[in-house]
């Protein structure tokens, strides 16, 4: 069942969360130096992947269908690529090549300016959308849950495995 046009979505609260996280995580890489910074940028990574892949298959599926501007969602995903793009060259450059400070730089650029329209434009426009939020907030939390245990190596949902002496 839909809920009342208006209403603000757990769903948008926790993609807030990211993005305060994110952004945090670029104003310490501009105070940290050397092995820090190679650690901020992992972090930060991790974050973002873990937050595209929620808003690329859930979020902005449910918000495309009941809203209509497909010029915002299109810019929005074509953003997505731009960061998955500069997170793919991050990966394969060392921390100390000349090039890794200003393409994260970059990349915290990107980000900084797509988090403005999703907060300024595309979520308060969504949370007007006739969308049924209750469905969409289990799904994502519970694929945030299973991202997040793979990123550090847990498992999620596994049995635990029987112990066979011998």
């Amino acid at each position: 069942m839909a809920r009342a046009a208006g209403f603000v979505s757990t769903v948008f609260e926790m993609l807030k969360e990211d993005h305060d996280k994110v952004k945090r995580l670029f104003e310490d890489f501009e105070s940290a130096e050397g092995r820090e910074r190679g650690e901020i940028v992992k972090t930060a990574i991790q974050e973002l992947e873990i937050h595209a892949d929620l808003e690329e298959r859930l979020i902005y599926p449910a918000i495309k269908e009941k809203m209509d501007d497909p010029d915002m969602m299109n810019e929005a995903v074509e953003e997505h690529h731009l960061v998955h793009v500069l997170i793919a060259e991050l990966k394969r450059i060392k921390s100390g090549d000349e090039k890794f400070q200003a393409k994260f730089r970059v990349l915290s650029e990107v980000v900084k300016h797509h988090i403005d329209e999703e907060e300024g434009e595309m979520f308060p426009q969504a949370e007007q959308c006739d969308i049924d939020w209750e469905p969409l907030e289990a799904v994502a939390f519970k694929r945030r849950e299973t991202l997040m245990a793979r990123a550090s190596g847990r498992k999620t949902g596994a049995r635990p495995s029987k112990k066979t002496t011998r």
